[in-house]
């Protein structure tokens, strides 16, 4: 068996996406997960009848806040909240929109979040296997109501995962902490709003009010906390 390459030969295998390395690893796809590691730290939270997205965005001292959007609503039910490239992001939003006008038009009624979550997991996936491609460098936290809440994460590889609570990015690990520690089955809203704050802050120091956007996702409404809703749970 050939040795495992180390070093500059692993440039060999790193130039597409559709070449794995000896030691079975898709460099490509590697390079995106951390493109979302470094990513401002993002959380989803499952309640009982709803669910909690945070995250703590990055904003320039003339940019115009409104303008910098990590969290998307996807239908009246279902909302993601993003870490990695926005840009990257922004496509799988598009998508995803078109996906669940699509299933209410064929279907006459909402698409479920799992139905949802599986499609941006298979496009995702898709660009992993074809040359000319790179994977998307962006993690996103699904969440929605149909009979029941429920939360999911996908990577780059197009890995689907459901969570109760999760965060990723930069400040993921310390976010985590506090969600193991403080997350309780059957939470109401503003205890999930609370957690979420708490543990943003936890995963980034520089956290404010003004850098941190919430929405709660209902199963009829997705809706966006400003500023002093965020500040009378703080």
């Amino acid at each position: 068996m050939q040795p495992i390459p180390s070093g500059a030969n692993y440039m060999a295998y790193d130039r597409t996406i559709v070449v794995f390395s000896p030691d079975g690893r898709l460099l490509q796809v590697e390079y995106a997960r951390e493109a979302v590691k470094r990513g401002s730290t993002s959380i989803g939270i499952r309640l009982k009848d709803a669910i909690v997205l945070g995250a703590t965005k990055i904003t320039a001292p003339l940019g115009v806040a409104e303008s910098y959007k990590k969290i998307y609503e996807i239908d009246s039910h279902i909302g993601l909240v993003s870490s990695g490239l926005l840009s990257d992001a922004r496509d799988l939003v598009e998508f995803s929109r078109v996906r669940a006008q699509i299933n209410r038009i064929t279907y006459g009624e909402p698409i479920s979040v799992t139905s949802l979550t599986r499609y941006i997991c298979d496009r995702k996936h898709m660009v992993t296997q074809y040359a000319g491609v790179r994977p998307y460098g962006v993690g996103l936290l699904i969440g929605g109501v149909n009979k029941h809440s429920a939360l999911y994460e996908t990577d780059p590889s197009g890995t689907m995962i459901e969570w109760n609570a999760q965060a990723i990015g930069r400040g993921a690990e310390k976010a985590r902490k506090v969600l193991e520690r403080d997350y309780k089955d059957n939470m109401d809203v503003s205890s999930g709003v609370k957690l979420i704050i708490k543990a943003l802050r936890a995963g980034e120091r520089e956290a404010s009010v003004e850098n941190l956007e919430i929405a709660i996702v209902k199963a009829d409404r997705c809706k966006r906390l400003g500023p002093e809703d965020i500040k009378s749970y703080a």
